[in-house]
């Protein structure tokens, strides 16, 4: 399947973002990078443009939530779903209020990310 997403993963635990990369790989979407800090997600949205960010809310250099409007400021098209273990009532609200279009908790499933891209892509052919 040929889709052109770009998608950008931003999670400082290597095992997430291995495991939601080859999630993505297995729905066909291959063009996919990746950041471990808040400092990566900002320079790579400056170089390149990203359909869907998965942001996670805790990172080493800054909260998640904190950067969702530099990231819309840089790039207004793309699409943030924050991604944390901690899927408070506030922190939901709080990171919708501050521009994410999505929530996915982790641990996370392969069918709960399709289901994000369908909700962003509907016509997408996600296998």
């Amino acid at each position: 399947m040929d889709t052109q997403l770009s998608i950008l993963i931003v999670d400082d635990v290597g095992t997430v973002r291995s495991f939601l990369n080859q999630t993505l790989m297995h729905l066909g979407i291959d063009n996919v990078r990746e950041a471990s800090t808040a400092a990566q997600c900002l320079s790579s949205c400056k170089e390149k443009e990203f359909n869907i960010i998965f942001l996670d809310i805790e990172l080493p250099d800054g909260d998640g939530k904190e950067i969702i409007s530099q990231i819309n400021e840089i790039s207004p098209e793309a699409n943030v779903v924050m991604v944390s273990a901690h899927s408070t009532v506030e922190n939901v609200k709080e990171a919708i209020e501050k521009g994410a279009k999505g929530f996915v908790v982790k641990p996370f499933t392969p069918k709960k990310i399709a289901a994000m891209l369908k909700k962003f892509y509907p016509e997408l052919e996600i296998v």
